[in-house]
């Protein structure tokens, strides 16, 4: 994270590719994670439920203890990889700005209420699955937003 401290990071032509690399990387991997979630546990309701409690109509069984905890473990690890990132870039970019403590902070929690939720809903309640769903969104389009805002201005903003 050496470009913290840069001055002037549109000038230092060399950690300008390297962020545009890395935002670059951040948005394909937003735009994936979706597709993966849709493949492996649903984007919806019905298909959540389904992978995580099984479904005796499709002869589905209930995703194993291990295996959800394994899952979450890595969800983890990816989040705080991509927030941390993410974040230092977006705050470098617009410290000055009083909308970016906004913008972090609704995805911190945003991204932690996605995991809380999940977890609530496989060990508790399982009605919250319609919250991680629209906390996953969440998320993922605040976070989509401020890299494509990182990289307008490092860019194209004058």
């Amino acid at each position: 994270m050496r470009f913290t401290f840069i001055n002037n990071l549109k000038q230092d032509k060399s950690m300008k590719l390297l962020l545009n690399g890395l935002l670059l990387f951040i948005v394909l991997y937003l735009i994936f994670d979706i597709f993966v979630k849709e493949h492996t546990l649903g984007l919806s309701t019905t298909a959540v439920m389904s992978t995580l409690f099984g479904n005796e109509e499709e002869f589905l069984d209930p995703m194993n203890k291990s295996v959800f905890l394994e899952y979450i473990h890595t969800e983890i690890f990816f989040l705080m990889m991509i927030l941390v990132t993410l974040s230092s870039v977006y705050i470098r970019l617009f410290h000055k700005k009083t909308n970016a403590l906004l913008h972090v902070n609704l995805l911190m929690i945003s991204a932690l209420l996605s995991l809380l939720t999940l977890a609530i809903s496989y060990f508790y309640i399982a009605s919250f699955v319609n919250i991680y769903i629209f906390s996953f969104f969440a998320w993922h389009i605040v976070a989509l937003y401020m890299a494509l805002k990182s990289s307008w201005e490092l860019n194209l903003a004058k």
